[in-house]
């Protein structure tokens, strides 16, 4: 079972099992049972053990498919317990739909777990809550796209930057390559342009450094260990997992601390270059205002371009490298997609304005993301008591919308498990949008890079398939590409390689 699985991975596991016997003993006998003395109206859900709740009976690794499993028992709303921390859950689209849209200040608030809160504490635009999460979010989606998120001054940056990226796998030559590393840095770039003012080389070691550690952190968060830490931190503090996660947050401070100090020193507050220098432009507005208690701080600034760059280069890269993978594992629909930008596009550059002329293409790239999932779901907080669906929800629960079941409901999808961009296409081949593709989330959290993130996806996908040819590697059939995820925070495609063959 995957909780002795960790513990079996301690290095000293004789003595952390035998105090979780101890505390597992202690609470027999302190506490009667988890439940409230009126839980009635509270959503049901498998019965826990004292302290370790239902850890016992999920796989911590593919926690998204228990949850998927035990809302067929158990319904839309049912709670579960990991460890002593109770989490009800939300499956399905039409009840995480009404959760997030019809009920969005009562589920509204980010549930940050402990390894969060020791990075970031409660600063920041994405784990914080309240008047802090609110100006924060305002400022940042304001300056996002006064820098372009959105508009043909961005536009212009992601085609300069698949330029780059092509440039990479053409050095390739046909062979088999991990395109990790370039895809990352390209969709990186556009996330830097716009929070930095600038766009680095992709054999800049700082930049590519950042790049590689940022990743390493997202999917570290994800891990066994650490999500036995978020729920046991006095057994788990010294977990090898965590030790890596502080040395990578104190190496991505450092470096954002140099490039603050260079932006400072060069900043014109009438000709702001990126998100930084505006940050930078309010807080010495509001110093020399006098103004010396508010948000626009450094701490807010460094959680917010963390947050920011992290969000705004993995998992748009991720689904980047899920659809080359995917092109080459279904060619019949690789030869779809080329087959329509030939047609429509011919050799010149695709813009945003032809993805109506492009609705096979664009059903592929809907159909990635949603089969994909890359993130399965976001811990939000009840911020007040409710009664939702005839269940009733304490202040302070913690709530999983559960993005995983959206997106491959069976009552919405036809072939919810396969790869079929059908989804999005009517009987005459025109794009339709699915009330269901919740991709980005929805509500008031939903996510603030969405125009910016199905920006870049159409560019850099129809650019590359005008290029190239996707297939595997050679001794490498279609059937053996592995669509099976590693799972971390996010679900990225297991290590592989492709070859990327010119075909302009």
């Amino acid at each position: 079972m995957e909780i002795f699985d960790v513990f079996l991975q301690s290095s000293s596991s004789v003595s952390l099992f035998g105090a979780l016997v101890v505390l597992l003993l202690v609470y027999f006998f302190s506490s009667s049972s988890f439940s409230s003395e009126d839980d009635s109206k509270e959503p049901p859900g498998p019965k826990p053990l004292p302290l370790l709740g239902n850890l016992l009976q999920l796989d911590l690794m593919r926690l998204y498919n228990e949850l998927l499993k035990l809302s067929k028992n158990y319904g839309s709303v049912f709670t579960i317990y990991l460890g002593p921390k109770k989490v009800v859950v939300l499956a399905g689209y039409k009840t995480v739909k009404e959760a997030l849209v019809n009920y969005a200040d009562e589920f509204g608030e980010r549930d940050p777990s402990l390894i969060q809160l020791d990075t970031y504490r409660d600063h920041g635009v994405i784990q914080s809550n309240g008047e802090l999460w609110k100006e924060m979010r305002r400022f940042a989606i304001t300056n996002l796209r006064d820098f372009g998120m959105g508009k043909s001054a961005c536009e212009d940056k992601i085609i300069e930057e698949t330029g780059y990226l092509i440039e990479v796998f053409k050095k390739f030559k046909g062979e088999a390559m991990d395109t990790t590393s370039s895809v990352n840095c390209a969709v990186s770039n556009i996330i830097c342009s716009i929070v930095y003012g600038s766009r680095f080389e992709y054999d800049d070691p700082v930049f590519t450094s950042m790049v590689a550690q940022t990743n390493k952190r997202i999917q570290l968060m994800g891990s066994a260990s650490i999500q036995m830490y978020n729920l046991f931190p006095w057994i788990f503090k010294w977990a090898g997992n965590r030790r890596e996660i502080q040395q990578i947050t104190a190496f991505t401070k450092k470096n954002n601390l140099e490039l603050f100090s260079r932006l400072k020193e060069t900043l014109n507050p009438q000709m702001c270059r990126g998100f930084v220098d505006a940050f930078l432009a309010r807080m010495q507005s509001l110093e020399e205002s006098g103004i010396m208690n508010s948000h626009f701080n450094n701490q807010n600034l460094m959680a917010t371009v963390i947050q920011l760059f992290a969000a705004g280069t993995e998992t748009t890269a991720t689904t980047l490298r899920w659809g080359l993978l995917l092109m080459a594992k279904y060619p019949q629909i690789q030869d779809q997609v080329q087959e329509e930008l030939s047609r429509v596009i011919g050799s010149g550059q695709v813009r945003v304005k032809d993805r109506r002329n492009l609705p096979f293409t664009d059903a592929v790239i809907h159909e990635t993301q949603r089969l994909a999932t890359i993130v399965p779901t976001v811990a939000r907080r009840t911020s007040q008591d409710v009664t939702f669906q005839g269940h009733f929800i304490k202040k302070g629960t913690t709530v999983c919308p559960l993005l995983a079941s959206v997106l491959y409901d069976e009552s919405e999808w036809e072939n919810p498990h396969s790869f079929y961009p059908p989804h999005f296409l009517d009987k005459d081949g025109k794009f339709v949008k699915r009330e269901a593709f919740l991709a980005f989330s929805a509500g008031r959290r939903v996510c603030l890079g969405e125009s910016l993130a199905r920006m870049e996806l159409f560019i850099f996908f129809t650019t590359l398939l005008q290029h190239f040819r996707f297939t595997p590697p050679p001794g490498v059939s279609e059937d053996e590409l592995d669509l099976t995820p590693c799972v971390g925070f996010t679900l990225i495609p297991k290590p592989h390689k492709l070859c990327a063959s010119s075909c302009m």
